[in-house]
């Protein structure tokens, strides 16, 4: 991308308008007195030093733009009143025509359009007024004139051009967002599959070769794989070597345990999710319960993970989402926090 620096463009147009002012002393023999156009040159300088500051917001203030609107008929007004309308060339001493349409040109550039094309409209019809429709190409009006023109042009096509620019980077960012989702995705597809096929492609070997024919240890080595493949899915921030070592431990001895991760604990640090997880782990091994639940808290609570062990009694129908039957019991009630408590 070509830039060009905006002190640059300020510097430039800066003594564009100055060399008007100096036109306008040069031709100061001409009109009959000479405080009318020193009074307008004035004004003329003081809006456009104030219209190209430096530090002024790329649109121009409202009363800022009427104050150049102001200066503008003011100029006209105070210099042909001391000219000869009639004459055949007044020479420099019309420096005011080129001087409206540079500070018109400047307020168009500044997003002030309306207020640019009211100030050539005047003067265009000063000029008619003052010295007939002739005198607009003679002295320059029509020159003005096209200056807005253009700059209303270009001040249009840059502002088209700067939201094209916003919509592009809008799109760009979301087709990126996109293609980072899509390849999460597939890693996260990718991942699963190779990590059920470690965990399960064995006892599948076994079944084929045995042609599904299994003994009730095998059957129940496949449920354990199956509980194991689950944990993976729905509990995945929730397992580390601890607690898959707990987990498989108590169901070995009959206990039905649930991982349910929410994402409660997708914020912490890798310090803190192992502090956790071990504590989880512990809590699994330490529990005689019959059913465990573990389940992860959203992140705007001070818990992390919550663990439940019941019991089972009467016809022990406890759900594995963790509602208990009217005959449970719970053994185990732990809340383990997310940061760690200062002694």
């Amino acid at each position: 991308m070509i830039t060009v620096p905006r002190m640059l463009i300020l510097s430039l147009a800066a003594l564009f308008s100055a060399y008007h002012v100096v036109l306008g002393v040069y031709s100061l023999d001409v009109p009959v007195s000479r405080w009318p156009p020193i009074a307008a040159m004035l004004l003329y300088a003081v809006a456009t030093v104030i219209s190209l500051w430096p530090t002024s917001p790329t649109r121009m203030p409202a009363w800022l733009a009427a104050f150049n609107l102001a200066v503008c008929v003011a100029l006209p007004l105070l210099v042909t009143s001391q000219l000869d309308g009639g004459a055949a060339d007044n020479g420099y001493a019309t420096w005011y025509v080129a001087a409206v349409g540079t500070l018109m040109t400047i307020t168009a550039t500044r997003r002030r359009q309306t207020v640019a094309w009211i100030g050539v409209g005047f003067l265009v019809v000063q000029t008619i007024v003052w010295a007939g429709p002739f005198a607009l190409g003679n002295i320059g009006v029509v020159g003005s004139v096209v200056w807005v023109g253009i700059a209303h042009m270009l001040a249009r096509a840059l502002a088209k051009a700067g939201r094209d620019t916003r919509q592009f980077a809008v799109a760009e960012r979301e087709a990126t967002e996109w293609q980072a989702a899509q390849d999460a995705h597939l890693y996260e597809r990718r991942f699963r599959l190779a990590q059920t096929n470690r965990i399960a492609a064995p006892m599948l070997r076994r079944i084929v070769d045995r042609g599904g024919d299994l003994t009730d240890e095998q059957r129940l080595e496949c449920r354990y794989l199956e509980a194991a493949i689950r944990d993976e899915i729905r509990g995945r921030m929730l397992l580390n070597d601890a607690v898959r070592d707990r987990v498989r431990a108590a169901r070995n001895r009959g206990t039905v345990v649930t991982l349910l991760d929410e994402g409660g604990i997708d914020d912490l640090d890798e310090e803190e999710r192992e502090r956790v997880l071990n504590h989880l782990a512990e809590a699994i091994g330490g529990s005689t319960a019959d059913k465990i639940i573990a389940r992860t808290v959203s992140d705007g609570s001070a818990t992390a993970v919550t663990v439940v062990g019941l019991s089972q009694g009467g016809d022990g129908s406890a759900s594995a989402l963790g509602q208990e039957s009217l005959d449970d019991e719970v053994d185990l009630w732990l809340e383990i926090p997310r940061k760690t408590c200062d002694a």
